[in-house]
């Protein structure tokens, strides 16, 4: 067991290494212990930006991992599934039971996390939820915001993560992309990052065909789509649900902003989802 530490998570986003750099500099160096959860599925740049930020620390950052997959892909086969109705499959399995695994193993007196000022309400559902987590949030103790994030980011001299470059609103899974983006994410990953859209565009097929019914990451919110009971989108046109819309068929949205995955995800109910959360497919 290590010694009782604060406990900082580092996501590889934007917020979480802001969070953990406020951390060090209230608790100090040797107080704070800086983990990142590797779920396999990062941008290669996040390991670059994963270094910049240890020399900005001037302390390692552990590396976990659930070690009973060796992608992500194999979570989604496994259980046939890419979103559910507690949050994203993937999510559960490489980032959350990751975390819970380490917080049984080992002592802390709190835990840090990069949630922002905008999510305020987040953070008070996860401190009365998990109350066992301890879980402490540096940004709002100044009322940090993204933006803000980006700005102490330049000062310290440090290029965020490519996915930010991109346009993306979060860093998340990188090399697939993120089955929680959204309809605007994934219309802009369709136009950009073809090869990639083609692959989540494939996996929904595969799935669709072993699980024997639609699985996709995306549904329509219309009140002409609730009202005849067919919300679900997939990528692309599967063709044994012809009457199922695909991406084409949607208008064309924006990139909504999106939670950094830190296992957590869509976990409290003390707030109204967002119009990316409802584009989600939750499923049983």
């Amino acid at each position: 067991m290590e010694n009782e530490q604060i406990v900082c998570w580092f996501s590889g986003g934007i917020t979480s290494a802001i969070a953990c750099k406020i951390a060090i500099d209230l608790y100090k160096l040797d107080n704070c212990r800086l983990i990142f959860i590797d779920t396999k599925n990062e941008h290669l740049d996040t390991y670059r930006f994963l270094k910049e930020c240890e020399i900005w620390y001037g302390k390692k950052i552990g590396i976990i991992t659930n070690e009973n997959y060796n992608s992500i892909d194999e979570v989604w086969y496994k259980f046939k599934q890419l979103n559910t109705a507690h949050g994203a499959i993937c999510s559960s399995e490489l980032k959350r039971a990751v975390r819970l695994k380490f917080q049984k193993e080992n002592k802390y007196k709190h835990q840090v996390f990069g949630f922002d000022i905008n999510e305020s309400k987040r953070a008070k559902a996860m401190k009365l939820n998990y109350s066992n987590a301890s879980p402490i949030f540096t940004l709002l103790l100044y009322g940090y915001e993204k933006k803000d994030c980006f700005e102490i980011l330049k000062n310290a001299n440090i290029e965020p993560p490519e996915m930010y470059k991109k346009g993306y609103h979060n860093n998340n899974c990188g090399k697939t992309l993120c089955i929680q983006g959204g309809i605007g994410y994934w219309q802009k990953a369709k136009i950009e990052e073809p090869e990639k859209f083609d692959k989540m565009a494939k996996i929904e097929h595969e799935l669709t065909n072993l699980k024997g019914k639609p699985v996709t990451m995306l549904k329509d919110q219309s009140k002409k789509a609730k009202k005849s009971g067919n919300q679900l989108v997939f990528l692309k046109k599967h063709p044994d649900y012809p009457e199922i819309k695909c991406i084409n068929d949607m208008k064309g949205r924006k990139v909504e902003p999106l939670i950094e995955c830190n296992g957590f995800c869509y976990t409290n109910d003390l707030i109204k989802r967002s119009p990316t959360e409802l584009e989600i497919n939750f499923t049983d």
